[in-house]
């Protein structure tokens, strides 16, 4: 088998692939398509059309759900949960480019 490359090579390896049907994603998730709508609606993802118009779901958008969905269990408001998901990940890239620029930040040289 030849070697993977780090970069998606065709669908299989694509993350943002919308390989999911609505129904088989909300079976995935154990939840229903009223759900995956309701998070549309409130702009968590966005999934992307088929030809026909039918929503396809990625990996991606799948595991965004997944933690949507267990803010809900928790007694969370959907509209609440999608607002925590998305501040959980502006968090997580500040963080992310915080930890840039301290490793790119040259030390101060000694004082004479």
């Amino acid at each position: 088998m030849p070697p993977r490359s780090t970069r998606p090579t065709d669908k299989f390896d694509d993350d943002d692939y919308p390989a999911y049907t609505m129904g088989r994603a909300a079976e995935m998730l154990g939840t229903t398509p009223a759900f995956l709508r309701t998070l549309g609606e409130n702009r968590l993802i966005t999934p992307l059309r088929s030809d026909g118009g039918h929503r396809r779901y990625s990996r991606h958008q799948l595991r965004i759900a997944a933690r949507a969905r267990e803010l809900v269990d928790q007694g969370t408001k959907i509209e609440d949960a999608c607002r925590i998901v998305v501040l959980e990940d502006q968090l997580e890239e500040a963080q992310r480019i915080n930890e840039e620029l301290r490793a790119d930040r040259v030390p101060a040289p000694p004082a004479a």
